[in-house]
């Protein structure tokens, strides 16, 4: 079955034509004008994933983004964008918006960050349930359930995070990214490394977006007076580690 777009864009040629072209790749779209529509359309339909325009007439992309987070939908929203300071950007992040494609864009990078998106709300399967051990000898227990590594307790099963007694709230993007962070902590990750494990695609030197997840992402964890956890290494990557 072919996944459901919900696109909410003011502007009638850009609608149009990426319409046209989400179709044509294989989704099912549905096209609205502005964001009250979006709303209404949001909660109508239950589409796979949302594409907002941050301005909008009337309620904007980032007003319809917070209203479904506050109402606990966890839809994967995909923001379109002309407004192209970081500034700008960590707000569509504060309001829950997974990523984002600043205008003018090449559709073919919007497909790519719709099927990373996909790919990341797509359900878990259960793990198998293990056969029954015979009594002399009992099944082993279950593997640890949380990581830890700089001062971070991570359960990825519940999606929780804290750093010493606070609990810190993450967007999908960043509670994954500091997940691969922690499983590899110590270990330099390159830029094309991580964007190809997060994102599953590589949007090339040019691309500013993982430098604002991790800049958000260290707004975060950090804490006056305590060390750093994310390290830049120039020209390479980042590496998690206390101090």
């Amino acid at each position: 079955m072919p996944h459901t777009v919900l696109l909410a864009e003011d502007d009638r040629a850009i609608r149009n034509a990426l319409e046209r072209a989400l179709t044509l790749e294989g989704y099912r779209v549905t096209a609205v004008a502005d964001g009250v529509e979006a709303l209404a359309q949001a909660h109508r339909s239950r589409p796979d994933v949302l594409v907002l325009d941050v301005m909008m007439p009337g309620i904007d992309g980032l007003q319809v983004c917070r209203v479904l987070r506050a109402e606990g939908d966890r839809t994967p929203v995909l923001m379109l964008t002309a407004l192209v300071e970081t500034a700008d950007r960590i707000a569509g992040l504060d309001a829950g918006a997974d990523d984002y494609v600043v205008k003018p864009f090449d559709v073919e990078e919007v497909f790519a960050r719709l099927r990373a998106l996909l790919r990341r709300a797509a359900p878990v399967p259960p793990p198998p349930v293990p056969a029954a051990e015979p009594e002399e000898e009992p099944a082993p227990g279950p593997p640890g359930r949380f990581l830890e590594a700089a001062g971070l307790r991570m359960d990825p099963q519940a999606r929780r995070v804290w750093r010493g007694g606070r609990e810190l709230e993450l967007t999908r993007t960043e509670f994954e990214l500091l997940e691969l962070l922690i499983r590899n902590a110590g270990v330099v990750l390159e830029h094309a490394t991580i964007y190809d494990r997060i994102w599953g695609y590589d949007f090339g030197p040019g691309s500013k977006n993982l430098a604002v997840y991790v800049g958000y992402l260290r707004r975060k964890l950090d804490e006056p007076g305590a060390p750093q956890l994310i390290h830049t290494v120039r020209g390479v990557g980042y590496v998690l580690r206390e101090g």
